[in-house]
């Protein structure tokens, strides 16, 4: 095993970091509590809404998309970085899938891969560019990304006029956006899916995915036994930029255009099911699962609130409590965790920016 191997072992595995980890499962578990209490008072409030094949389908479908978005988010966060660009890239990179597909004629596979290529590629293209000014300009990673959420949904409004682009070959929409596999299984939640199982491995079970939670942990640490960290952020943001990509080809796929009006809370929605799932903001700690089922929740209340008449604005308030909520608790458990160990803590970094506290370290 290598130094930055057993190093990274060594971060992950003190008591503190156990104590994260127990923590992180009990958080999953209250979440699914939430999940079935929401489900009970929507379906009291609205009986022949709610608790149908056709809104779970609806739910599930909706979760997919944000799914995708979220192992990228998930993978950032983790290293106490965050990506407010999601929303805007996925948006750039439907607009460059789109127009590719457009220009051969918007028939046939041949038109729907190269859009689909055009798509992940755009998208990677800006998760380098967020990842190179963070890890090698050492620009704050919430200023990096909130200016290019900014310019890549200015792109894309330049490029297209800000009209919507409709000409999506037939059969990605038939196939991917309204498809079946396994009977009744939509085609983009199992790809969806198979995206989210990828990230898990790729989190849980490679040498990159234990590096991502010891920069995450300790950068410093990292830097002094070898490990690359800038290599690692850039990698990180990079993904983030590429499940934009795809998640760009899925929504033009069911929505059959791309929607560059309708994701101003994307960016929002995901971070919020991430931190809600478990994912620390502070670094160190997250899963996909946890991000999986933290993603429900705003979904679920989404499509609760269009059954039962609330007006859609209100979810972004809910969902901006939660998020809140979320993080207040994270740094309740952080404190507690950290109690008793007699030393201060070096300044916090979130996404880039430093925040002082009194919080002590083990």
């Amino acid at each position: 095993m290598s130094a930055q191997t057993a190093l990274a072992h060594e971060l992950l595995d003190t008591p503190r970091m156990s104590v994260w980890r127990r923590l992180s499962r009990v958080q999953a578990a209250q979440i699914v509590i939430v999940l079935v209490v929401l489900c009970v008072i929507f379906s009291i409030m609205a009986p022949d809404a709610f608790p149908t094949v056709f809104n779970l389908r609806s739910i599930i479908l909706n979760t997919s998309i944000f799914a995708v978005l979220g192992v990228g988010a998930t993978l950032v966060i983790i290293t106490a970085g965050i990506d407010l660009s999601i929303g805007s890239v996925l948006v750039f990179s439907s607009v460059i899938g789109a127009q590719v597909m457009g220009a051969m004629g918007a028939q046939g596979w041949g038109a729907a891969l190269a859009g689909t290529i055009a798509s992940i590629a755009a998208g990677a293209v800006w998760g380098l560019i967020n990842g190179l000014l963070v890890a090698k300009a050492k620009v704050p990673a919430f200023i990096v990304t909130l200016g290019t959420l900014g310019a890549a949904l200015g792109l894309a409004q330049v490029i297209t006029g800000g009209i919507d682009l409709y000409e999506i070959p037939t059969v990605l929409v038939d196939t991917v956006g309204f498809g079946n596999v396994f009977a009744e299984v939509p085609t983009l939640t199992v790809i969806a899916a198979a995206i989210c199982v990828l990230g898990g491995i790729l989190l849980h079970k490679t040498r990159f995915g234990l590096y991502t939670y010891a920069v995450g942990s300790n950068p410093e640490a990292c830097r002094r036994v070898g490990i690359n960290v800038d290599r690692q952020l850039i990698g990180v943001y990079v993904i983030s930029g590429t499940t934009a990509g795809i998640a760009g080809i899925l929504s033009v796929a069911y929505f059959q255009q791309t929607t560059i009006g309708g994701n101003s809370m994307t960016a929002l929605t995901v971070i919020a099911g991430v931190v809600i799932g478990g994912t620390s903001l502070f670094g160190g700690i997250g899963t996909i699962f946890g991000t999986v089922i933290g993603l429900l929740i705003p979904v679920m209340l989404q499509a609760g609130f269009i059954i039962i008449g609330v007006q859609a604005y209100w979810q972004g308030v809910v969902v901006g409590m939660f998020l809140i909520g979320a993080v207040y608790l994270d740094g309740v458990r952080r404190a507690r965790a950290f109690k008793g160990s007699g030393k201060k803590s070096k300044p916090l970094q979130v996404g880039g920016l430093t925040l002082r506290g009194k919080e002590k370290e083990g």
